[in-house]
């Protein structure tokens, strides 16, 4: 009998080829051939799963997403129940920096996938989704904590929101080395403790 092929297993092993491709040699040189080498897979094999790098690079950007949300959750396990949303808040900011060998690789498809969407309308569409519905979750933490006094009252939930996903943006800077891992977390923490400060 032939071998039965797991179509999900054989696109997650072609992304997770497109991930080392893109953290070792940058998303210029993610070609779909280079990519087919990395994955071990021919190039007809590989086109049969995804037509464009584009359509690669979307679902390759969806499976780290969901790995991503995975390991938040699996941090919130070790928060207490329920937990503070100022410790929600710093575990999904740093889950978001390349603090660690797979969330750098996740960071740099992350710059990739953005970059590569500013040039494609299906991509930026699929791409300004997900980074609405992040930001709108981080505004109803914001609001709850406001409502439960952990935040205070004259705070504007929406310019809070916005400079909390600022701090993304530490991303490059670690990535290039103009900042050490541990002036990323001192920023986090201290502006955390700004932000969850009550009134008093």
């Amino acid at each position: 009998m032939p071998k039965q092929v797991d179509h999900h297993e054989r696109r997650t092993s072609i992304a997770h080829a497109l991930w080392r491709v893109v953290d070792q040699q940058g998303w210029a040189k993610a070609t779909m051939r280079e990519v087919a080498r990395e994955a071990g897979v021919s190039l007809g094999q590989l086109q049969h799963y995804f037509s464009s790098r584009a359509e690669m690079l979307a679902f390759a950007m969806e499976f780290a997403s969901e790995q991503t949300s995975h390991r938040v959750a699996q941090g919130l396990i070790s928060l207490g129940d329920p937990p503070h949303p100022r410790d929600v808040l710093r575990l999904t900011l740093t889950e978001l920096l390349p603090l660690r060998p797979d969330s750098r690789a996740t960071s740099r498809m992350n710059a990739a996938y953005v970059l590569e969407a500013m040039h494609d309308s299906s991509l930026r569409e699929q791409v300004g989704l997900g980074l609405r519905d992040g930001r709108a979750l981080v505004e109803r933490l914001i609001r709850q904590a406001m409502n439960d006094g952990q935040i205070r009252p004259d705070c504007d939930p929406v310019i809070e929101t916005n400079l909390v996903l600022a701090l993304t943006g530490l991303a490059p800077l670690l990535d290039l080395n103009v900042i050490e891992p541990d002036a990323a977390l001192a920023a986090i923490d201290q502006h955390l403790d700004r932000l969850f400060t009550p009134a008093s």
